[in-house]
């Protein structure tokens, strides 16, 4: 399985730079950044999870005030020369916000995509100049940041109990229910 995976993801990122056009990695990435946190509230929503959705909403709400108050403060000229708004990482903050939101509240089957969809959304923005590794590395904390303050796993009723048993005159177990 791990042999499958490496050369999934191998065959991908080949694919990706054979296409990395600056054009086609630009509007990737505008488009791929809100990906993990829409991942993220279609799940909440679908386990109706009200928790989830608050605490997503409360992270990228941090997330965002915290990235755009930095741009305003420190006016870091972009290297493509076409703005002020160069550090954080927009992009990357709601990147890896919506990544650490789902690593944390629904575990690393849903993380691990995301890191990678997080993770090219990052290159995509220093491949094209829009920023350089400093911006995307100051968004990547933020938004993990303000995730990692606000999530918290999430947990269904679950009902577990364990008990002795004996198995005849010479075997001893415990036996184990687990009720959702």
């Amino acid at each position: 399985m791990t042999k499958r995976l490496f050369i999934a993801i191998l065959l991908t990122m080949t694919i990706f730079n054979g296409m990395a056009g600056d054009k086609f990695v630009k509007r990737s990435t505008d488009a791929l950044c809100i990906a993990p946190s829409a991942t993220g509230l279609c799940i909440a929503i679908a386990k109706h999870d009200k928790e989830g959705i608050k605490q997503l909403g409360l992270s990228t709400a941090t997330c965002l005030a915290v990235n755009y108050g930095l741009e305003l403060c420190i006016r870091k000229e972009r290297p493509d020369g076409t703005g002020h708004h160069a550090f954080p990482s927009t992009h990357t903050a709601v990147a890896f916000n919506g990544t650490t939101f789902l690593m944390k509240r629904y575990g690393w089957k849903w993380g691990v995509p995301a890191a990678v969809v997080s993770s090219y959304v990052a290159w995509g923005r220093v491949h094209t100049d829009r920023h350089d590794w400093w911006d995307v590395l100051g968004g990547a904390a933020i938004g993990a940041g303000s995730a990692w303050i606000f999530s918290r796993p999430f947990t269904q009723d679950v009902e577990v109990n364990i008990s002795p048993t004996t198995f005849g005159d010479r075997a001893y177990g415990f036996t184990a229910t687990i009720q959702f």
